[in-house]
């Protein structure tokens, strides 16, 4: 796997496999498997080897962003139904 991190708390760094999840250990308990990364505080967490793995294009295109601020906007009807 490319991608790796290293804790700021302990200074170990973690390799990324497939099969088996690596933790450093310490308090912080950051952890890897493939490409999922997590720890208690993800501010103490470096990326060092991610290149493959980070988005440069925005997730919504133009026309998306704009569809969702029209929805945002929308109303709601309150439907009245007559009861026999």
């Amino acid at each position: 796997m490319d991608l790796s991190v290293r804790c700021r708390s302990c200074g170990v760094e973690l390799h990324g496999y497939p099969i088996k999840t690596k933790t450093c250990g310490c308090p912080n308990m950051t952890s890897i498997r493939g490409e999922t990364v997590s720890a208690n505080d993800m501010s103490q967490v470096v990326l060092t080897n991610s290149n493959s793995y980070v988005k440069k294009q925005p997730l919504l295109s133009e026309n998306d962003l704009q569809y969702q601020e029209a929805r945002r906007k929308r109303k709601v009807r309150k439907l009245d139904f007559e009861e026999r």
